[in-house]
């Protein structure tokens, strides 16, 4: 009897395979081919993943369980079994990421660069430190006594502190606190050694406490649900009702409380007692710096710029080169990929146009344009040389919602016509349009992309951009602006797709035409996440028909490959290195256009809650472009990992040449820039030989 699609058997669990993502993160920390500050970067962003999982997906789980709510997700698994199995996984890996931070600070350590408690510091180190104590320090941070007539206070989400138990001169046992601020770095330094700040803040207790000496003493550092939960519909102001969304996001329930290790039994159980939490949402570290997130501030020291992977320096590359960037693309559609092409062309497409005389209109989509934006900056100077500006700045990008704010508020002030999203929906489309009036006539220019319009992330994160001047894309954009700005019962557009009505039926479509190609037939697909059981479940079909699907998936992935009779023809693979794989990039062997970039992931919240929108790749050059990319990645063998039916990501062995698909690329492009000094070569056909021979 065939196994129904819809089992629970054919699912994993999509909280789990994230976490699966998470550890192959941190395989990265673990490498030691690696540089050590390089290391410790994939550790810093294993904790700046693991707190925003636990401020959104655990708190979620927490409240449904509260709630006595037994939703389930196709794996079938209940929130409270979920939750076992996170607590579970976690608590085990915690003795792999004790080993590795100890790893990485050893090698650091034989580099020059030390990480010392207050204690472990010479006699002059320690004064100097104790100058910059009373100096920068002490005025700052905020001693708390917790008694009858001191409350204890409230934390803040990711509040970090001491947690101190004291004796007065004659005996009196009290508790206290000590916030230490955000605004004081993490680590207090002396040249290339670094010193957590708790460990300088503990030694000098007495003087925050003035008569009392500390008994015990530890670090803590709290976690709360940070989703913000918004009733748009009753919203008369919804930039002051997101305002007070943001100060409710510090007030959220509290879900972890982390501690190092041999805490006292005392000091713990004041905590819980005062947090409302039990020992199941104590996490313990025992050499492991609290907030791992924080380590950012040492790898981010130029002075041990030597200690991280060399830094690539984007290119711009024919025909973007040498020409002003709207007479290039006037001559042809241009694909960039990110970051080896550089942003830069982006950035100016803006910049030019609202310098330009004949620009009468720019309108573009915001989801996460970073605190110091070059491109708000241009649309601001826009609107006051008395050009026509719009922009959906989405006011619900989760934990861009501060930075969003100030540039909705900077371009309304500046008389930009400023839209904060659709109601119930989150507008996560990439687009931007320009219209030039020439000779009497309007021209459009469009660009679309896969990524956000912030050239900090561009230089981390493998995006597509693509420009465009022909109709039938500037009549969608042009469709696509007035949905968004206006009332429209008509959300359909011709060339572009948009969801949540267009995309999700149109992928679905794409892989049923696939199949009837049977083994001929291929599909690859490579986005951040697959989720949705119905796109799932049209991959097992076209599995069954004999159609190659290769899914280049590096997060969460719930589908389960090789399967027999189900999925042996499903590979699922997940590329982590140095730049974070962020592309979503579609391919159907057969279809009239090949290729489809969008800024949707497989997931239904992208493909049913959301505005997104996915673009076919009409130049055949383009294609053979994203195409050759697509296949280096399923060559590499150095970043990818291969999905196994267990659940298990494998790395994949280097066996023959090894091939490193961001290596290969930021070398061909640096290559391919040098030549154009003498002559300007064919981008796209070179790339492809140079994939396909390496391949």
């Amino acid at each position: 009897m065939a196994l129904d699609l819809s089992s629970s058997q054919l699912y994993f669990n999509r909280e789990l395979s994230w976490l699966q993502f998470n550890s192959r993160v941190l395989a990265q920390a673990l490498d030691e081919q690696l540089p050590p500050l390089e290391r410790l970067k994939f550790l810093a962003i294993y904790g700046t993943n693991l707190d925003e999982f636990y401020m959104i997906r655990v708190a979620g789980l927490k409240a449904l369980f509260k709630a006595r709510v037994q939703e389930t997700g196709p794996d079938k698994l209940t929130p409270s079994q979920q939750l076992e199995e996170i607590h579970g996984y976690l608590h085990k890996e915690h003795k792999v990421l004790e080993s590795c931070y100890t790893s990485i600070i050893s090698e650091l350590h034989t580099h020059g660069v030390n990480v010392k408690n207050y204690e472990a510091l010479n006699k002059e180190e320690q004064e100097e430190i104790k100058e910059k104590f009373f100096h920068e320090i002490y005025p700052v941070i905020i001693p708390i006594a917790v008694d009858a007539t001191h409350p204890f206070p409230h934390l803040n989400n990711l509040s970090f502190g001491l947690a101190l138990t004291l004796e007065d001169d004659s005996k009196h046992i009290k508790h206290g606190l000590v916030r230490i601020p955000r605004i004081l770095p993490r680590f207090v330094q002396l040249g290339q050694t670094f010193i957590p700040i708790e460990s300088v803040v503990e030694y000098f207790a007495s003087e925050l406490f003035p008569g009392f000496s500390p008994l015990a003493s530890t670090p803590f550092r709290v976690t709360r649900n940070a989703d913000i939960e918004i009733e748009e519909e009753e919203a008369d102001d919804f930039l002051e009702i997101l305002q007070e969304g943001l100060r409710s996001r510090n007030k959220g329930s509290l879900i972890r409380l982390e501690l190092i290790d041999g805490a006292d039994a005392d000091l713990i159980n004041f905590l819980l007692s005062h947090l409302n939490l039990d020992n199941k949402d104590i996490y313990s570290y025992k050499s492991l710096s609290l907030n791992l997130g924080s380590l950012w501030q040492i790898v981010g020291d130029k002075a041990l710029s030597h200690l991280v992977l060399p830094t690539f320096a984007p290119k711009i590359l024919p025909p973007l080169n040498n020409e002003n960037i709207f007479e290039a693309i006037e001559k042809q559609d241009v694909l960039l990929y990110h970051p080896f092409d550089s942003f830069e062309p982006v950035v100016q497409f803006i910049k030019q146009a609202a310098a330009d005389p004949e620009t009468i209109t720019i309108r573009m989509t915001l989801y996460r344009a970073g605190p110091k934006s070059p491109i708000v900056k241009a649309l601001i100077d826009a609107v006051r040389d008395g050009k026509q500006v719009m922009v959906l700045v989405e006011l619900k990008a989760r934990f861009d919602e501060e930075n969003n704010l100030r540039w909705a508020k900077a371009l309304e002030d500046a008389g930009a016509h400023v839209v904060y999203g659709i109601p119930g929906l989150k507008v996560h489309a990439k687009i931007a349009q320009v219209i030039k009036r020439q000779g009497g006539k309007l021209k459009s220019y469009v660009h679309l992309a896969t990524g956000n319009y912030n050239p900090s992330t561009s230089k981390i994160y493998t995006d597509m951009s693509y420009f465009t001047t022909k109709d039938i894309f500037s009549t969608d954009a042009t469709h696509f602006f007035h949905f968004l700005t206006g009332f429209s019962t008509h959300t359909k557009l011709d060339t572009l797709f948009m969801s949540p009505t267009q995309i999700k039926p149109k992928l679905i479509k794409l892989i049923e035409k696939e199949c009837k190609h049977g083994t001929q037939g291929h599909v690859i697909l490579k986005a951040n996440s697959l989720v949705d059981a119905d796109i799932i479940q049209a991959l097992y079909i076209a599995s069954q028909k004999g159609c190659k699907v290769d899914l280049i998936i590096r997060g969460i992935c719930c589908l389960k490959p090789g399967i027999k009779g189900i999925s042996e023809n499903i590979t699922v693979s997940s590329v982590i290195g140095k730049y974070l794989e962020h592309a979503r990039v579609y391919f159907f062997k057969h279809d009239k256009f090949k290729c489809y970039i969008s800024s949707a992931d497989l997931m239904p919240r992208n493909l049913v809650r959301r505005v997104e929108l996915m673009t076919p790749i009409l130049e055949e050059t383009l294609t053979q472009k994203i195409e050759q990319i697509l296949m280096l990645q399923l060559a590499d063998n150095s970043l990818r990992w291969e999905l196994q039916e267990d659940g298990n990501y494998t790395k994949v062995p280097s066996l023959g040449k090894k091939i490193n698909n961001q290596c290969v690329l930021e070398e061909y492009v640096n290559k391919i820039h040098d030549k154009t000094k003498k002559e300007t070569p064919n981008y796209v056909s070179r790339l492809a030989n140079r994939i396909l021979k390496d391949s």
